[in-house]
C-alpha cells in the first residue's frame, strides 16, 4: 500500500472516529465521566483492523491519541483522565488488530475487495475478539479512572465493557458487510443501470414482508418505549428480530438492528421506555446495552446461519445436478436399490441395458419380467439376483447375466457389480448396482474361441490323416500304389494344416480390423473343406459325408472370414445329422435377384432340421435349438456366421429342406468383381500372408 493511500485511509477513519467520539461523549453519565454508549469503540476496531498491515501505522496511533486527548479535554475530562482513555483505546485497538490477524484474517483485510463476514463461525470469532479486546481496554480505562477520582463503581466497569463489545460487533459487522456494496455503488454511480435494482427484483410477496417488518418494528418500539413500563416486555421485541433473521436478507437485519438499537438507546437517554425507570444510571446503561447486544446477536446468528444453510443447500444442489449429469451420461447402468426392492437412484442406461423395460412404481420387478438368465441359459431365481444376495450377506465378485426379452430378443450379456452402502437411508440398507454391457467383448472372445475350435478341429483332421496313412504306409511298403496314395493324402493334409495355421495367425492379429476383400474361389474352397472332412471321417472310422457341388460362382470377401463361414455351416450340417444317416451336403450358387451385385449361396443338408418357429432365433447369440438332444455347442456358431455375412453387406436365413428332411441355409455375398490372385499354393482363393509378417 502506498503512503498517499494509507494516509487517506487514516484521515477518513480519523474523521469517523472524531464524530463517533463526540457523539459518545454526549451520553456521559453524571459523576463518572463514562459514556452510556461508545460507537467510537466500533470505529476504532474497524480502523485498526483494516490498517493493521500498513507500514505507516504510527500515523494511526498518533491521530488516535490526538483526537482522544482533544475531545475528552474539550468535553470536561481532565488531562490525566484523557491520557488514561488514550492508553485504554490504544490497548483495545492494538489487541483487536492482533487477534483479528490471528483468528479472523479473511474477514478484515486491507484490500477494498476483501470478503465480508458471511459465516456464523466468523461472527462468533468476531464476538470473541470484541470481548477480549474490550477486556484489555477495560483493565486500563476504568482502573485509571478509579485511581484518579475514586468514584468508579463495578457497574461502571461493566458498562465500559458491555458498551465497547456491543459497539465493536455492530459497527464492524455493519462496516464490513455493508461497506462493499456502498463502495460498489459509489464507483458505478455514473454508469447506467442495465437491469432492475435489488428491490425491484424481489417478488411482490417478499417486498410486502419487508414493509410489514418495518411497520411492525416502528409500531412495537414506539409502543414499548413510548408507553411501556414493564422491563421483561422490552425483550419481547426480539421476536421481530427473529422474524427478520429467519426471513429477510442479512444486510437488512444488520440495518434493522443498528437503527432500532439506536432508537432504544435514544429513548432511554431521553427518559422514556422501561429502561428509564431504573434508578442506577450504570445499571440502566448496562441493561440497555445488553438489550441492544441481544438483539444484534440473535438477529445476526439467525441470518448468518440461514445464509450458510442456503449456500450449503445451493452447493449440494449443484453437486447433485453434476452427479446426476455424470450418472445419466455414462453408458454403464447404475442404480441404488433398497432392501425392499425400491429404487433410490437409477440412470437411463440401466433401462436401455434391460431392453427398454420401464420399472413400474419405482420398484425392482421379478427376474422373469426383465428376462434374466444365467450365461448357460437357465433362468435366474429372484433370490439369486445380485442385490438380493448382497443383502443376504454374500460378498459377490462380478456376476455375468444374460438378458433376453422382447426389447432385446437377440440377447445381451452384462457384468453386474454390487456393493453394500454404509449406514442406512430412511431406515433401510441400500446396494449400489453397476451394470456393464460386455456382449461385444464376449462375442469377440467367443468368435475367437469358435474360430480356434474350427481350426483345432480341422488341424486334428489332417493330423489324424497323417497318423492313419503313415501307419498304413508302414504296413504296405511293398505296394507302390498304396504308397503313392498315402503320400498324396499326407501331403494334402500337411498343406491344409499350414493353410489353417496361416489363417489363425491372420485372424488373431487382425480380427477386429477392416475387411480385406479379395477374389474368393468358392469351388476350390468347398473342395478343400470337403476333402478335409472326408479324410477325417475315413481316418476316424466315421461315416464319410457326401458333397454335391459344381460350378460355384466366385465371390468377393475376406478370405479368412469366408472360409470360417463355410467351415461353420458345413460343420453344422455334418454335426446335426441323425444317427446312421450319411451326411449329404449340397452347395449351390446363383445370382441374387433381390440384391443386385450379390451372389446367393445355399447349403442344404439332410440332418435333423431346426424346430418350427426357431429358424430366425438360431442366428441369435447363445441360442441352441437342440439343447436336450445331446449335441454340444455354445449357441454362437450361427450368430458368428450372421455377423460375417452382415459385415460383407449380405443377409442370411434358414429354412427347411424343400426336398425332404434337413435344413437349407441361404446367404448372400458380393459377386466377384476383383481379379483372381495368382496361385500361391493349392488354394488360390486364400490370402497367403507370410509367416514372418503375421508374427
Amino acid at each position: 500500500m502506498t503512503f498517499p493511500r494509507s494516509a487517506a485511509r487514516t484521515a477518513g477513519f480519523s474523521a469517523l472516529y472524531l464524530v463517533a467520539m463526540f457523539l459518545g461523549r454526549q451520553t456521559v453519565m453524571d459523576g463518572t465521566n463514562l459514556s452510556l454508549v461508545w460507537p467510537a469503540a466500533g470505529v476504532l476496531a474497524l480502523w485498526f483492523g483494516t490498517q493493521r498491515a500498513s507500514r505507516w501505522r504510527w500515523l494511526d496511533v498518533l491521530s488516535l491519541a490526538v483526537i482522544t486527548m482533544t475531545v475528552n479535554v474539550a468535553t470536561g475530562a481532565t488531562a490525566a483522565l484523557a491520557a488514561v482513555f488514550v492508553a485504554a483505546n490504544l490497548m483495545q485497538g492494538c489487541t483487536f488488530a492482533v487477534l483479528v490477524g490471528r483468528w479472523l484474517p479473511e474477514a478484515l483485510i486491507t484490500g477494498d475487495d476483501g470478503p465480508v463476514l458471511s459465516r456464523l463461525r466468523q461472527f462468533w470469532r468476531l464476538a470473541g475478539i470484541a470481548v477480549l479486546s474490550s477486556a484489555a481496554g477495560t483493565m486500563i480505562g476504568p482502573t485509571g479512572a478509579w485511581l484518579l477520582n475514586r468514584h468508579l463503581l463495578w457497574e461502571s466497569a461493566a458498562v465500559w465493557m458491555t458498551r465497547n463489545v456491543v459497539a465493536v460487533v455492530i459497527v464492524v459487522v455493519a462496516g464490513r458487510y455493508l461497506g462493499h456494496p456502498v463502495r460498489g455503488w459509489w464507483r458505478c454511480r455514473g454508469t447506467p443501470r442495465t437491469g432492475p435494482g435489488p428491490w425491484r427484483s424481489l417478488p411482490a410477496r417478499k417486498q410486502a414482508e419487508y414493509v410489514a417488518v418495518l411497520v411492525a418494528s416502528v409500531v412495537a418500539y414506539h409502543l414499548m418505549f413510548g408507553f411501556g413500563r414493564d422491563l421483561p416486555a422490552a425483550f419481547a421485541l426480539i421476536a421481530i428480530t427473529v422474524w427478520a433473521g429467519l426471513r429477510l436478507s442479512t444486510g437488512f437485519v444488520i440495518l434493522h438492528d443498528l437503527v432500532f438499537g439506536t432508537v432504544a438507546i435514544l429513548f432511554t437517554l431521553c427518559g422514556y421506555g422501561p429502561f428509564a425507570l431504573i434508578e442506577s444510571q450504570a445499571v440502566r446503561a448496562l441493561i440497555a446495552q445488553l438489550f441492544v447486544g441481544t438483539v444484534t446477536v440473535v438477529g445476526l446468528s439467525l441470518a448468518l446461519s440461514r445464509d450458510e444453510r442456503d449456500a450449503l443447500t445451493a452447493r449440494l444442489r449443484q453437486q447433485a445436478r453434476l452427479l446426476t449429469t455424470v450418472i445419466e451420461s455414462v453408458s454403464e447402468g447404475i442404480a441404488v436399490v433398497d432392501e425392499e426392492n425400491g429404487f433410490l437412484v437409477r440412470n437411463p442406461a440401466i433401462e436401455r441395458l434391460l431392453g427398454g423395460f420401464d420399472t413400474t412404481g419405482d420398484r425392482v420387478q421379478s427376474s422373469t419380467y426383465y428376462g434374466l438368465f444365467h450365461p448357460d441359459g437357465t433362468p435366474i431365481a429372484d433370490r439369486d439376483l445380485p442385490h438380493r444376495r448382497v443383502f443376504a450377506g454374500e460378498r459377490l465378485d462380478p456376476v455375468e447375466m444374460l438378458i433376453r426379452n422382447a426389447g432385446i430378443p437377440e440377447g445381451r450379456i452384462v457384468v453386474v457389480n454390487t456393493a453394500l452402502m454404509p449406514g442406512r437411508i430412511n431406515g433401510l440398507r441400500h446396494v449400489v448396482v453397476a451394470m456393464h454391457d460386455v456382449t461385444e467383448d464376449r462375442r469377440h472372445r467367443d468368435e475367437l474361441a469358435n474360430f480356434a475350435g474350427v481350426v483345432a478341429h480341422d488341424l486334428l483332421n489332417p493330423l489324424a490323416t497323417v497318423e492313419g496313412w503313415s501307419q498304413a504306409l508302414l504296413e504296405d511298403l511293398d505296394d507302390p500304389g498304396a504308397l503313392t496314395d498315402g503320400i498324396t493324402r499326407i501331403q494334402r493334409a500337411s498343406t491344409r494344416m499350414r493353410a489353417l495355421i496361416d489363417d489363425l495367425l491372420v485372424y488373431t492379429t487382425a480380427r477386429d480390423a477392416a475387411l480385406a476383400p479379395a477374389h474368393c474361389d468358392l469351388e476350390s474352397l468347398v473342395a478343400d473343406i470337403a476333402a478335409g472332412r472326408r479324410d477325417h471321417a475315413q481316418s476316424a472310422g466315421e461315416t464319410v459325408p457326401v458333397f454335391r457341388f459344381s460350378g460355384l460362382d466366385p465371390v468377393d470377401g475376406d478370405p479368412v472370414l469366408v472360409r470360417q463361414l463355410m467351415e461353420n455351416l458345413i460343420g453344422n450340417a455334418i454335426k446335426y445329422t441323425g444317427s446312421g444317416v450319411t451326411p449329404t451336403i449340397t452347395v449351390t450358387t446363383y445370382a441374387d435377384t433381390a440384391g443386385p451385385g450379390m451372389t446367393r449361396v445355399e447349403i442344404t443338408d439332410n440332418g435333423i432340421g431346426i424346430p418350427a418357429g426357431q429358424h430366425d432365433a438360431v442366428f441369435g447369440n447363445f441360442h441352441r435349438a437342440h439343447v436336450d438332444a445331446g449335441y454340444s455347442g455354445t449357441g454362437l456358431g450361427l450368430a458368428i456366421c450372421k455377423r460375417i455375412v452382415e459385415r460383407h453387406g449380405g443377409t442370411i436365413c434358414a429354412s427347411d429342406n424343400p426336398d425332404g428332411r434337413g435344413t437349407r441355409v441361404s446367404f448372400t455375398l458380393p459377386s466377384s468383381r476383383l481379379p483372381a490372385r495368382a496361385p500361391t499354393g493349392p488354394h488360390p482363393y486364400r490370402l497367403r500372408p507370410s509367416f514372418e509378417r503375421a508374427r
